[in-house]
């Protein structure tokens, strides 16, 4: 089964570096046990479109790339294993919850909303379906990714963990800059506290010299896989970097724009820069 839950690209290991990227969102596949009533534009909504696509020239440069298989919806790869919103069950759940404000709001670890008002089931959720989704795509896609970074830690005392998602170009009600325009990019390293802020200003600073605009922490400052893999005391260090989709697709076809080609070879150029400083650091 863990192959049905995510991709790996990775290079040979001579040409490996620690630097390991991750898309969990952008798969639109959704499995046919599923059976999700929300209308599909609401369900696409909050797909990652192309996000993989758009980073995968990072493997050129020694990194490794890892993706989801299944949409988001399905299970959030992003959200902690116990964000389980009460709200969607047909029983009480058999361990102990820790109900974040995201569930609250609906997107939690199993989506209650796919857009405002809009409700992903016109169902509770069993426990068995539920566990099914954790056991079978949520645990196989952390352990590869605890995996790697800890691989790469062993091997170089050192890892970079990028995290790669991308966003609404307008923020909307179930998100905190509900009716804002959004930046090109948002970088997000949890405030300082899951990578060193130089790295951070670093990418940000590569991303602007590319005539992007770039914020830091704001709107997002980075979720779940940030927090849980970044420990950069001890040379862990994870960012979460969004995308602004109007950048490179139509957000209301979800069909590749003229801008995908300039962006996808931009990141490219990106991910061959972090490489270079990845070494300098090594050394």
């Amino acid at each position: 089964m863990m192959q049905d839950a995510y991709f790996l690209t990775a290079p040979d290991g001579d040409k490996l570096i620690p630097l390991i990227f991750d898309s969990p969102h952008s798969s639109r596949f959704c499995p046919p046990d599923m059976q999700a009533t929300a209308p599909e534009a609401a369900l696409m909504s909050g797909w990652d479109a192309y996000v993989d696509e758009l980073w995968s020239g990072a493997t050129q440069f020694g990194a490794s790339l890892l993706a989801a298989r299944v949409h988001r919806s399905y299970i959030d790869f992003n959200r902690a294993r116990s964000d389980i919103d009460p709200e969607l069950l047909d029983q009480s759940w058999p361990e102990a919850l820790q109900v974040s404000e995201k569930s609250k709001a609906g997107m939690g670890l199993i989506r209650r909303y796919a857009l405002p008002g809009v409700q992903m089931y016109d169902r509770k959720l069993s426990i068995a379906e539920v566990q099914h989704r954790i056991h079978h795509y949520y645990d196989p896609y952390h352990v590869q990714l605890q995996q790697l970074i800890n691989a790469a830690h062993a091997r170089f005392g050192q890892v970079w963990h990028i995290d790669c998602h991308s966003m609404k170009s307008v923020g909307n009600a179930m998100n905190i800059d509900n009716g804002a325009r959004r930046p090109d990019f948002v970088l997000g390293d949890r405030n300082g506290s899951a990578a060193d802020p130089a790295f951070t200003e670093w990418v940000a600073q590569q991303l602007q010299a590319q005539g992007y605009v770039v914020k830091i922490n704001d709107p997002y400052r980075g979720a779940e896989l940030v927090r849980a893999y970044s420990d950069p005391q001890h040379g862990r260090y994870s960012i979460q970097i969004e995308i602004n989709r109007a950048l490179y697709m139509d957000e209301q076809s979800l069909e590749r724009s003229a801008g995908f080609a300039t962006l996808q070879h931009n990141l490219t150029q990106l991910a061959e820069q972090m490489s270079r400083y990845i070494s300098g650091k090594l050394t």
